[in-house]
Formats: C-alpha cells, structure tokens, sequence
C-alpha cells in the first residue's frame, strides 16, 4: 500500500505544479504522506497509511472521475 501510495503522491504533486486551477480534496496531505515514506523524515504507522486508504483515496477516486468526465 506504501507503493501505491508513493505513486499517486508523486502524480498529486505533479499535478499540483502544472494544473493550478485543478482542485483536489486532501491533495497536499497525499503529497506529504509520500514524501515522508520516500524521504523516511518520519516514520509512518500503519494506521496513516489505513486512514488514508479508508478515508481520503476514495474521495481522492471519486473526484479524478469527475473531472474525466467533465
């Protein structure tokens, strides 16, 4: 899950940088949850990474797919 984690955070933080004017909910908290598993600036439990997966991917999901289909 860290893995996945790290991607999505690498393409948030893309996006971010190129698409201003996209708004993503929780965008900056993805971007900095991978920065601080690629980095090891702190260690990240394992309850993060469930809470992010549980709780911000699937508004994270549900936003991407409405801006495709916009």
């Amino acid at each position: 899950m860290e893995r996945n984690i790290e991607i999505i955070g690498e393409a948030m933080n893309r996006i971010l940088k190129h698409g201003q004017d996209i708004r993503l909910s929780h965008a900056r908290k993805i971007v900095d949850t991978r920065n601080r598993i690629i980095h090891g600036y702190d260690s990240v439990s394992d309850e993060i990474i469930w809470t992010i997966a549980a709780t911000y991917l699937p508004v994270l999901r549900s936003e991407v797919e409405n801006l495709l289909e916009q």
